[in-house]
């Protein structure tokens, strides 16, 4: 049977749930926003919670005999040339974790990337995997990381021929991306089964002159975050699922065990709707947010001290293997300040909120819902940004360790040192310790200190001074870093 990609079943089934007039006694407690505040509903609109249903019970019957969710998920399945799609309310920070205990188990070992994002190094403390880091190809004059190459896959494998599979991020935040289908064949050759961190990729499968999506490339699991670049909501993503070198059923008995009970149905329409609006109008629309990227890179690069970073400058040998443009990323180092500075600067005084920032960049994230008039509005911030950049020099240094300085020895397992007795010491003697936390300056969410990693003078002295000139990290114990969590030593 031929998919129909103008249905859209989770939509249909909220308005066949509102025109037969159903009465819930059941949750959410709101009741189709009866009982919700006033002040709640004067912000939210009601249409927030007249979506507000429960899956089971709500949007199909209780036994899901109307297959609401199952055929959403095979459209959705069916649009991106995967066998199996699930669909999930917890963001591809869950869905990643589910993927990663399809693929191996406590005590094996898998390979990962080591510009992994947090929620890979959550899914390592919570199965005690044993990660086989692969080095990312760094570029030491941009002080930034590409994906890994396929080689250094093949090197870890062979060093490593006990490996369950790996998993690889592509593409990075910065809009790098990796060689999916030479890493897919180093994978294969071996019979183990390739994990794409594909959470800034949901638009990849609609245009062809967009790196390679995953599915098409030979990637078995591969999650994307569909409120990233796509139109779901926060937290609606996806995780697909091709060949037979993982069995469905597991995968979605691991995504059961970690997701939630209680899905928000409205996340469920956002996935849904997204699938038919990128199946009939993808192209379209993808293509005209490209065209109007390379306008808005182009009149970003006329502005004094702006460098918007493209493909030259991204791949290359040694470098990143493909490209997406739709990341603006640019670099102000001839600006005389920093990224977080800029960004701060950018929304007291304009009210622009900017994608990405670090000690040497911004970077403003286009997608097919902009349009002209949202990037004259950032072209008009950044020029003025230029204009009054007096006041923003003097900006606090960060002290970026070279390639071999970041990398630190990873003396204990992530899980023992995470969950091992603890103590906080201060930074200033914690080098040479194990760490019991993760030290991740957000965006982009990639740990600059693992649990279990022996801490460094240099990576210490970077999160330091990243602290001092605004970085933020979220999951340090002490967001200031004045202490850090460490393994305790033996009485």
């Amino acid at each position: 049977m031929v998919p129909n990609h103008g249905e859209a079943p989770v939509l249909e089934a909220l308005a066949r749930y509102h025109d037969a007039d159903e009465l819930g006694f059941t949750p959410p407690g709101h009741k189709q926003a009866r009982g919700a505040d006033p002040r709640a509903r004067s912000v939210l609109g009601d249409a927030v919670f007249f979506g507000d249903v429960l899956a089971n019970g709500g949007l199909d019957d209780r036994l899901t005999r109307g297959g609401v969710l199952e055929r959403a998920e095979h459209l959705m399945a069916d649009a991106v040339h995967a066998d199996h799609t699930f669909f999930s309310t917890c963001g591809s920070s869950l869905s990643v974790k589910a993927a990663m205990l399809a693929v191996t188990r406590p005590g094996n070992r898998l390979l990962v990337g080591r510009d992994a994002h947090k929620s890979v190094v959550a899914g390592l403390i919570l199965s005690g995997v044993e990660p086989v880091w692969v080095e990312p190809r760094w570029d030491a004059s941009r002080h930034l990381a590409h994906p890994p190459s396929a080689a250094a896959y093949e090197q870890a494998f062979a060093e490593h021929p006990d490996a369950d599979g790996a998993l690889v991020t592509s593409p990075t935040p910065y809009g790098s991306a990796a060689d999916l289908r030479g890493i897919a064949e180093v994978c294969h050759r071996r019979g183990k089964p390739l994990i794409v961190d594909e959470a800034w990729g949901a638009h990849l499968p609609f245009h062809d002159d967009l790196p390679t999506w995953a599915m098409d490339a030979g990637a078995d699991i591969c999650v994307t975050s569909i409120h990233k670049m796509g139109s779901g909501l926060e937290q609606g993503s996806v995780f697909h699922l091709q060949g037979d070198l993982i069995d469905p059923a597991e995968l979605a008995s691991r995504a059961d065990l970690l997701g939630t009970t209680s899905p928000n149905v409205l996340l469920y329409a956002g996935i849904d709707a997204w699938r038919r609006q990128m199946v009939e109008r993808g192209p379209e629309l993808i293509g005209r947010a490209m065209e109007l990227a390379a306008r808005t890179r182009t009149a970003i690069e006329a502005i004094d001290g702006f460098h918007v970073n493209d493909a030259r400058d991204f791949c290359g040998p040694g470098l990143a293997h493909d490209f997406d443009p739709l990341p603006v990323v640019m670099d102000i180092a001839e600006l005389g300040t920093t990224g977080y500075r800029a960004a701060d600067w950018l929304r007291t005084h304009h009210h622009i909120d900017t994608h990405l920032f670090d000690h040497r960049r911004v970077s403003a994230q286009l997608t097919h819902a902009d349009d002209e008039e949202t990037t004259a509005r950032l072209l008009a911030g950044l020029r003025d940004l230029a204009g009054h950049v007096a006041e923003l020099r003097d900006a606090p240094q960060v002290v970026v360790p070279s390639p071999a300085d970041l990398r630190m020895d990873q003396g204990r397992l992530p899980r023992d040192a995470y969950f091992a007795r603890h103590e906080k010491v201060p930074t200033a003697e914690a080098a040479g310790r194990i760490a019991a936390e993760m030290i991740t300056p957000y965006p982009p969410g990639i740990p600059a200190v693992l649990p279990g990693e022996r801490l460094t003078e240099p990576v210490l002295k970077y999160l330091v001074t990243g602290v001092e000139a605004g970085m933020f990290l979220p999951d340090a114990a002490d967001q200031r870093l004045e202490t850090v969590r460490v393994v305790a030593e033996p009485d």
